[in-house]
């Protein structure tokens, strides 16, 4: 992660009062880059710092537009409810000296600024059954809560983004261009994912385009997204960047995506890769108990299919940017992106072989809403 060379100018910008001297690295994105820094007193809140990646993010302006919008509808439905923290429960901005949530320096970068949630906590790898549940709740409240939002009220910030059949043409492109002359050497991992291609592409077919209402979704439900209290209750949904219109079958599959393994996204020993079942069900549970009121038979019907694809289209996104030179996601090492890719793969074969089993789980945690017998 880059230094920050200008950031007394940056903070000058802002609304805050934050110590320059206590600025440090936080966190573990693939896109932005974000920063801790302490208040200068006791009496003033800590900050995170965001440099907006604009190259994924292309126009800054409708992406803060749409975070606004959200935050807004969010903490105003907490507020209503009369049982929340509207100021726990969703992320608060700083706004800048001139009024806008967002600055750009003198040198092109984009930057944004947000209250710390104290004695709050993220997970990269899920531990117990507890958080898992907790953090289907999270993702259930906010799809509920976001459930009377128009999608056409949200602007698409990055287009297609859950479209595998668009991944797979630009994996496809990235093999036939081949700048970095790496295609040659994944032989074995292009004719893997060709072998699933058709079957994946199910949420491009007719009948769902038809039957599956789209809905103001999250759209990045990985499970270090949520925000559990010291005793691991959720708390708050975070990283709100690409909230636009998607099916919830997209979040429902990448967070299980980030909770079922039982290994890290980018493990290098596929034998460590496992599903936890338990966290499964866990998760589904928590998820049906907040979200079950407004879902639809068809988007219950659908859910399967979304822990299916978030694995492979991970694996196919990997394995193009790792053709492409690394140009997406942020690596720690050569091979990084082709060493995520191959480990997703191996989750997503996992739990194609094991789709029964899943499929009577979400039977059972939908059943046991409908029947009040949920916790």
């Amino acid at each position: 992660m880059k230094n920050i060379e200008n950031i007394a100018a940056i903070l000058a910008q802002f609304k805050c009062k934050a110590d320059e001297r206590s600025v440090r690295a936080y966190g573990s994105g693939h896109i932005n880059d974000t920063y801790f820094l302490k208040g200068r007193d006791r009496a003033h809140t800590d900050y995170l710092l965001q440099r907006i990646n604009h190259n994924v993010f292309r126009d800054v302006e409708k992406l803060s537009e749409n975070t606004c919008f959200v935050i807004n509808h969010l903490k105003n439905k907490v507020k209503n409810n009369g049982k929340g923290d509207a100021e726990k429960e969703v992320v608060t901005l700083v706004p800048t000296t001139g009024g806008k949530y967002f600055f750009k320096d003198q040198y092109g970068n984009f930057w944004r600024m947000c209250y710390f949630l104290v004695n709050t906590k993220s997970y990269d790898v899920v531990q117990t059954a507890k958080q898992a549940y907790e953090g289907g709740k999270a993702f259930g409240r906010f799809h509920a809560m976001l459930s009377d939002v128009s999608p056409h009220a949200i602007y698409d910030v990055i287009p297609n983004f859950h479209n595998v059949q668009i991944r797979l043409e630009q994996l496809a492109s990235a093999v036939f261009f081949d700048n970095c002359g790496r295609a040659i050497l994944v032989e074995e991992e292009l004719i893997a994912i060709k072998k699933y291609a058709q079957f994946m592409q199910y949420f491009q077919q007719p009948k769902q385009l038809l039957s599956l209402p789209k809905r103001v979704i999250h759209n990045d439900a990985k499970f270090n997204n949520v925000l559990l209290s010291q005793n691991d209750e959720s708390q708050c949904v975070i990283d709100l960047d690409t909230v636009m219109a998607g099916y919830v079958a997209f979040d429902f599959g990448d967070a299980i995506r980030t909770i079922i393994n039982k290994a890290p996204e980018d493990e290098a020993d596929i034998n460590k890769i496992g599903l936890n079942i338990p966290l499964f069900a866990a998760y589904t549970e928590g998820y049906f108990h907040e979200a079950g009121a407004f879902l639809t038979s068809n988007e219950i019907d659908s859910l399967l299919m979304g822990v299916l694809l978030f694995p492979y289209m991970q694996a196919v996104r990997f394995l193009a940017d790792h053709i492409n030179g690394d140009k997406y996601y942020k690596t720690e090492f050569e091979g990084h992106n082709l060493q995520r890719a191959r480990a997703q793969f191996n989750l997503f074969e996992k739990l194609y072989s094991n789709q029964q089993l899943l499929q009577d789980i979400i039977t059972e945690k939908s059943g046991m809403l409908k029947l009040g017998v949920s916790n």
